[in-house]
């Protein structure tokens, strides 16, 4: 289910008018609530409200999706850091919501742009999960074998540098192009299969990062299917596990039906995530505020 900017002030004021609408909602019933043009924290504080007052709020997150270029530093990871223009402004009470609610922060990694903004300086095999020598912070001495968790940490210390140590993280879209351009090197079939490949089997081993050892996660690929329509360079259009006919785009070596735990129209997930169990009918509400996604 999804609202614009001019339907949501019929739907969900600034008053717990989601009741009027939301106890017909079970969580069996829709599987995210997307909330798009809005002021991102009332709104959240509206839905929380209201599935509080229904005794849902155990079952149910409420958080919003970030870019990872919300962060103005992201190497080392331990000197991880939000953007000074949003880091208290915006940042800050948000981390302070999903603090008190005990909801995860969902951000998008993306290792594949930071190989393709400098293929030179960036080693492909260390983006893919593949054996390399590493990367130690020299802050925390800690090596890091891939790119996917050195980003991770660098939210983690991000989210960290404003006083907050008990937020999880969910990653709410990450995915690798399995065709590009001249000019986007990396985006290839045979990357993307690997990509996606270690990238299960890393999560599901459960070692979790570096900075966070034995922390298990929720992770959701991007994207399900090819969006052939989609404006922009060609890997724009190649991020799908499946064609738009639903023919796969490439045989996935690791994945297992039981692994996945949902499948939408533009993304498939896999979880490890404990706090809100999915036996229970999870339902994840990504409120996607535009000025930051």
């Amino acid at each position: 289910m999804a609202l614009s900017s001019d339907e949501a002030p019929a739907v969900l004021p600034n008053t717990l008018a989601p009741l009027s609408w939301m106890p017909s909602i079970t969580p069996t019933d829709i599987k995210h609530l997307i909330f798009v043009g809005m002021q991102v924290l009332p709104a959240m504080q509206n839905i929380y409200a209201a599935l509080e007052s229904m005794n849902l709020h155990q079952q149910v997150a409420v958080s919003t999706a970030h870019s990872f270029s919300t962060l103005k530093t992201s190497y080392p990871p331990s000197a991880g850091a939000f953007s000074d223009s949003i880091a208290n402004a915006y940042m800050r009470p948000v981390l302070e919501f999903l603090s008190r609610t005990g909801s995860p922060f969902l951000i998008n990694v993306y290792p594949y742009f930071a190989y393709k903004d400098n293929p030179s300086a960036v080693s492909l095999e260390y983006v893919l999960f593949q054996d390399n020598p590493g990367v130690l912070d020299e802050n925390t001495q800690l090596r890091y074998y891939n790119m996917f968790d050195a980003q991770m940490d660098a939210v983690y210390s991000a989210i960290s540098e404003l006083g907050f140590d008990n937020i999880t993280l969910l990653v709410s879209e990450t995915g690798w192009p399995s065709r590009g351009d001249a000019d986007e090197p990396g985006a290839s079939v045979a990357n993307a299969r690997l990509y996606h490949d270690n990238l299960v089997r890393h999560v599901t081993s459960m070692r979790g990062t570096p900075l966070r050892p034995n922390v298990s996660l929720d992770v959701y690929l991007f994207a399900l299917f090819n969006e052939d329509m989609k404006p922009g360079p060609t890997s724009e259009r190649n991020y799908g596990l499946f064609q738009p006919d639903g023919t796969p785009v490439y045989s996935f070596r690791s994945f297992r039906q039981q692994q996945f735990t949902s499948v939408s129209s533009s993304a498939v997930a896999f979880s490890m995530f404990h706090r809100f169990p999915l036996e229970l009918g999870l339902l994840y509400l990504l409120i996607v505020y535009v000025a930051v996604y």
